[in-house]
């Protein structure tokens, strides 16, 4: 049987119902934002933690292989690539899904061995091959790998590509050198021949030992630093040489990382225990934070509040806050961690 609504009641019902249509929409919004889940690699126990980034939780673990070094997230956020290094004898990248919380398929990288460095970008996996001495890729839709370039360098580590995959740098350890890969037009050939599109290498020499490294936000400076002697060099990528050198006695030095506002520069070194902090503009050190005995991989928080440091010698990740320059929590993810990467769902 119909109830008649009355004025007053039907206006009290109209606006009931608005406001559930209103929360039902704002639910349905609030579901499809990104979540984001912190990916950390245990050399040790051979695996892959996904942790909860507020919580600092993990939530899941999966295998993966014998010598997991670096972990790439691939755009929407639901497959994870491994690179397996074995000091550049292996030959394998770990697939898995992020979803399921379960591993996928292994991916013989051969002819190219000892991947390290990865990169997603173009919907395709980038990775330095260091047994084999080049860079190579990867396309996950077609099972297939459609691009390698040697670098005819000793231990060709770590990764960047420019987001229109025009430009490739990578570190070339035991060499001294920085790659500079770059997809260029080559006028030649026949009289009348259209350029043809070809791929140059200009090595940029360094200190040997130059191993972790990254590209400012602005893409006007890449800064490398070497283990051996401790020195960063600063590059022009645009005239791809070293427009300055600084003395600062990091030792050991694996990674390097800018933050997100590229205004401060972190260094972590295997060698002591110590984040290195330096400021860019001044190209002075900045602060010394204490975090333990050493540490490796870096991975900063978006909107740079944080900074997320896995302590390989003291078997977790160092979360520290970038305002109060202190350590604020670890991570248990597993003996000897590493390489470090966001996971962002879309």
């Amino acid at each position: 049987m119909r109830i008649p609504l009355s004025g007053p009641v039907r206006v009290i019902a109209i606006v009931l119902l608005a406001g559930f249509l209103f929360c039902a929409a704002n639910s349905c919004t609030a579901q499809s934002k990104p979540t984001q889940v912190l990916l950390a690699l245990s050399k040790t126990d051979h695996t892959l933690a996904m942790v909860d980034p507020v919580s600092l939780k993990v939530i899941a673990k999966m295998p993966v292989g014998s010598d997991p070094h670096e972990v790439i997230a691939s755009s929407d956020g639901r497959t994870a690539y491994v690179s397996i290094y074995g000091g550049g004898s292996l030959h394998e990248l770990d697939v898995l899904d992020l979803v399921g919380h379960k591993a996928l398929a292994v991916i013989d990288t051969r002819p190219f061995f000892g991947p390290h460095g990865i990169v997603f970008t173009g919907g395709k996996v980038w990775f330095t091959a260091e047994g084999s001495k080049c860079v190579a890729r990867y396309d996950p839709a077609r099972h297939v790998f459609d691009w390698a370039m040697g670098t005819g360098q000793d231990r060709t580590h770590m990764l960047f590509v420019t987001d229109d995959e025009k430009t490739i740098f990578t570190t070339n350890v035991s060499s001294g050198t920085v790659s500079v890969l770059t997809d260029s037009l080559v006028r030649g050939g026949p009289p009348g021949a259209p350029p043809r599109q070809d791929w140059r290498q200009t090595l940029v020499p360094v200190s040997r030992g130059s191993e972790g490294f990254d590209v400012s936000p602005d893409g006007r400076r890449l800064w490398t630093v070497s283990a051996e002697d401790g020195t960063i060099a600063i590059i022009d990528p645009g005239m791809r040489k070293v427009v300055e050198k600084i003395d600062a006695k990091i030792h050991g030095a694996n990674r390097l990382k800018f933050t997100p506002d590229g205004k401060r520069v972190l260094i972590t070194s295997l060698r002591d225990g110590d984040l290195v902090i330096y400021d860019v503009q001044t190209r002075k050190e900045f602060r010394r934070v204490k975090i333990g005995r050493g540490a490796a991989g870096i991975l900063l928080a978006p909107d740079g509040t944080r900074a997320y440091l896995g302590c390989t010698p003291d078997n977790y990740v160092a979360v520290v806050d970038l305002k109060t320059l202190e350590v604020v929590a670890r991570i248990d993810v597993g003996g000897g961690p590493d390489g470090l990467a966001w996971a962002t769902r879309r």
